[in-house]
């Protein structure tokens, strides 16, 4: 069998450009063309991922409104959680009374607490208060009221100085008033909270 170098120099190169041809075509089919398909696989892939996305971009504003939005409602749902309570707060509505009346410089003598009033969506819880105090600082007690968060409604009331024996409503002089206490106030202070939501009925087993 003939030497490799011993063939002529044309059937030399061809043989080493057979043999490189088949190493690059074996090479392309092992190595370049599964690369290629993956690529090409990732390309369309990539495409598809673009085309959603750039359907998506027109909601990206509407998102951050959203988000604005839904930051304003859980505001305002706090507000008014403030405004009318989830549940009946009596201590807490008493604390806010005692704290506004001697803001105004006046006396709560009596607390009574009277039957709530049920509505479809919240209720009512009345409360009997005797007051004491200057005219004007009473006067002051129902205008701090009036501007609390909390929804404070004002009725039945009545009003006498305390020089008379009696005083407004048949409140009773039982205590010591000083100089400057001229008037005693009988009335009625309404509070609200929310009714809660009645939870649905419990499923039934057969």
């Amino acid at each position: 069998m003939a030497k490799f170098s011993d063939l002529p120099q044309f059937a030399q190169i061809g043989i080493v450009a057979g043999v490189a041809l088949v190493l690059f075509v074996g090479f392309y089919f092992l190595q370049i063309k599964p690369m290629d398909d993956a690529n090409k696989k990732d390309a369309e892939a990539l495409k598809s991922k673009t085309a959603e996305v750039q359907q998506l971009s027109p909601y990206e504003n509407k998102l951050a409104d959203l988000g604005r939005q839904i930051d304003s409602l859980k505001q305002q749902l706090e507000l008014q959680k403030r405004i009318v309570p989830d549940e009946k707060e009596v201590p807490s509505f008493i604390t806010l009374l005692q704290g506004e009346s001697q803001k105004a410089g006046i006396e709560i003598r009596r607390y009574t607490v009277k039957p709530s009033v049920t509505h479809e969506y919240y209720n009512e819880q009345p409360f009997e208060i005797d007051i004491d105090g200057p005219y004007y600082a009473v006067l002051d007690f129902f205008q701090r009221l009036s501007q609390t968060e909390r929804i404070v409604n004002v009725s039945n009331l009545g009003m006498a100085g305390t020089k008379a024996g009696v005083g407004a409503r048949g409140v009773k002089r039982g205590y010591t008033w000083g100089p400057n206490e001229t008037v005693v106030a009988n009335c009625t202070a309404t509070t609200f909270y929310s009714n809660p939501a009645p939870l649905p009925p419990a499923p039934v087993k057969k």
